[in-house]
């Protein structure tokens, strides 16, 4: 095999198995494995919500000790139905990874998860915490009234205030107040057109500013309307709901931080960008200070994205932090 730097992307492979599994009467999910069979398991959870698994994603992980196990959540990818917002919750993609654990007959393993993906895996180990080895965490995003606010209403438009005149083109100024509940109405309006507009505006917006330089090819990707749709509607939905954190029946916004007690003792590795403005660093050092046994890594010349060189590298330096001989030159 390629040798590899050890900051480098591991070479592309493919997966060795693929497959559908249905999770409910409603939702079928793509899962795919790749790597070693019998190496260490890892799971890799996309972000959004919405988002879905790329072949990138595989190159993460040293492919002769990792045993690589991607999916794509409800609703997004090539899951079906896509863009489909009922029976879609946080708690129902816990209980899918559950099942897809149970499935593969593993019995504990690493969460890999960045940005939506670092809070599902919060999600998952809180509810089962005896399953996890490990968590290698990137961009967290604790999904707090704060942290939508800033993106969706005020905070991160100062830094990008051109690509945010576009994200507010869709919504009539008479509706400007409430940008997540008014992009809600669209997105799930009865008009394809305004359904589509609206998805478009929206994921394109996150996409010009998860980098610390605007990547044009990563905003032309939301060109795809059924990636745009899924990717829109379910993180909008998403958002709308508190991503479904609740206590006693009421929204509970520090629900991850307050549950944090149940996974201290697991091994964790945070990597957060500096410039983060998608998810800024104070949600990641807010972690690190509940959970201080967690490692954490503040990249300086880095924003959001996974791929980024100081990110990428860091990254897969606490992958192979935990296997004996990773491939390097």
């Amino acid at each position: 095999m390629e040798s590899k730097k050890i900051f480098d992307f591991y070479p592309e492979i493919e997966p060795y198995k693929e497959e559908f599994l249905k999770v409910s009467n409603l939702h079928t999910i793509y899962l795919e494995q790749s790597g070693n069979p019998h190496g260490k398991h890892i799971l890799f959870l996309h972000g959004g919500p919405g988002g879905g698994t790329n072949p990138q994603h595989r190159q993460y992980f040293d492919p002769i000790h990792y045993h690589i196990i991607l999916f794509d959540q409800r609703g997004c990818g090539k899951s079906t139905p896509s863009g489909e917002l009922r029976e879609n919750t946080t708690w129902d993609l816990v209980d899918d990874i559950e099942k897809i654990r149970l499935h593969l007959g593993i019995e504990k393993w690493t969460l890999f998860g960045g940005s939506w993906g670092s809070t599902l895996a919060l999600a998952y180990g809180i509810t089962y915490p005896e399953r996890v080895v490990s968590f290698i965490l990137r961009g967290i995003f604790l999904c707090r009234p704060s942290e939508i606010y800033w993106f969706y209403q005020f905070g991160a438009s100062e830094l990008f205030p051109d690509y945010w005149e576009k994200f507010l083109e869709p919504i009539p100024e008479s509706q400007r107040n409430h940008l997540l509940k008014s992009y809600y109405t669209q997105l799930t309006h009865e008009d394809g057109n305004i359904r589509l507009r609206a998805a478009k505006t929206w994921s394109q917006w996150e996409a010009a500013t998860s980098r610390l330089l605007v990547d044009p090819r990563a905003i032309d990707e939301f060109e795809d309307p059924e990636k745009a749709l899924a990717f829109a509607r379910i993180e909008c939905h998403y958002f709308m709901n508190n991503a479904f954190f609740f206590k006693k029946g009421e929204p509970s916004p520090n629900f991850l931080l307050e549950e944090i007690s149940k996974i201290r003792q697991i091994p964790a590795t945070i990597v957060q960008g500096r410039y983060d403005v998608v998810c800024p660093a104070r949600s990641a050092w807010d972690l690190h200070r509940a959970w201080p046994e967690a490692q954490i890594r503040i990249i300086a010349d880095a924003g959001h994205a996974a791929a980024e060189p100081g990110i990428c590298k860091a990254l897969i330096e606490a992958t192979n932090s935990v296997i004996p001989n990773p491939i390097t030159k």
